[in-house]
């Protein structure tokens, strides 16, 4: 059985894909850094899939270990989830995000390369469109390179060496540009749970919901949108997970070399005020909000066009943002309850 190795796997959505390569029957190697992960999540992977993966507490600049790891494992394919990933964050602390993402990803690529490991999927961002240019949907071949913040810099340079790495040193490469990511395994065992505070929208709701936080800041109220709230592609985890599955399926059934950008969301846009109506409904209560000043940069509207995912690997979303928010809710309702 090939061996999988996934990045940055104790994390939210590395954590869900290494479910989805586990239940699909693949043995996979876990390297994290655990900087906004906790251990725990790999007891959670054992108890839902009763299989405790290896795993190697390293971060991906420690190039001397890093390489220990693939001298006592042979990967047929690398799933490359690691990585800082706040936006406002990175615009404080640019050098920080610039050496993490970028010098991490350079050795893991070089190690990827001396150990003959050809097959990478990189987990790439919405954020490398230049979304000031034309409307939505968003395409693969829309505009990339006027990135607004580090993080989204790092993605699209990521792309870039990879793109090189494609063509003059063989790797075959899928790039999948998340949109927003939500939801949790039905289990209630797994989902979204950062060390440190939540830069998503759910996260930041259900800690209303529960009463961790009082009110729910909705950064403005006044963009070109139905309800007058920011409205964006939200795709469900587990759909997330299935798309790298499919990728790497995708991947060892070809006969070529291959470098592609996809685009992985549902191809619609839901607005904030709508994520609180479903909140609302899910939890039987009236989430307290109020609507703030616009934060700097966000735009009206923002979603995808995944067809290109459709046609390459036959993946689409099949689950629906009520879905996620339910999902989420028994998550934390789950950790809350542990918690006490």
């Amino acid at each position: 059985m090939k061996k999988i190795l996934l990045t940055g796997a104790t994390g939210y959505i590395g954590s869900h894909t290494a479910l989805e390569f586990i239940e699909k029957g693949y043995e996979i190697v876990i390297v994290d850094n655990l900087y906004n992960s906790d251990i725990s999540v790999l007891k959670n992977i054992e108890k839902i899939t009763g299989v405790l993966p290896k795993f190697y507490e390293i971060d991906l600049k420690d190039k001397q270990n890093l390489e220990k790891v693939f001298k006592e494992n042979k990967f047929d394919t690398v799933v490359h989830f690691a990585g800082l990933k706040a936006v406002g964050e990175s615009c404080e602390k640019p050098f920080l995000y610039y050496k993490n993402n970028i010098i991490g990803s350079l050795n893991l690529f070089e190690l990827m390369l001396k150990y003959s490991v050809k097959n990478i999927i990189f987990s790439s961002s919405a954020t490398v469109y230049d979304s000031t240019a034309g409307k939505a949907p968003f395409f693969e071949n829309n505009i990339t390179g006027k990135t607004t913040n580090p993080y989204g810099t790092t993605k699209l340079v990521i792309e870039n060496i990879l793109r090189n790495l494609s063509n003059h040193k063989g790797l075959n490469v899928v790039n999948l540009r998340y949109f927003n990511p939500i939801g949790a395994h039905k289990s209630g065992f797994l989902g979204e749970n950062p060390n440190n505070i939540p830069n998503n929208l759910l996260p930041y709701v259900m800690k209303v919901a529960i009463g961790e936080l009082e009110v729910l800041k909705v950064f403005g109220g006044d963009y070109d949108t139905e309800d007058g709230t920011c409205k964006r592609d939200y795709i469900h985890v587990m759909d997330l997970a299935d798309a790298h599955f499919k990728a790497f399926k995708f991947l060892q059934n070809s006969s070529k070399k291959i470098y592609e950008e996809i685009n992985i969301g549902t191809g619609f846009a839901t607005s904030v005020l709508e994520i609180i109506k479903m909140t609302n409904e899910v939890t039987g209560e009236n989430l307290p909000y109020k609507i703030t000043d616009r934060r700097a940069g966000d735009v009206d509207i923002v979603y995808c066009n995944a067809d290109k995912a459709k046609k390459l690997f036959d993946w689409q979303a099949k689950l629906s943002v009520k879905e996620a928010v339910e999902d989420q809710y028994k998550f934390v309702i789950n950790q809350n309850n542990k918690n006490k």
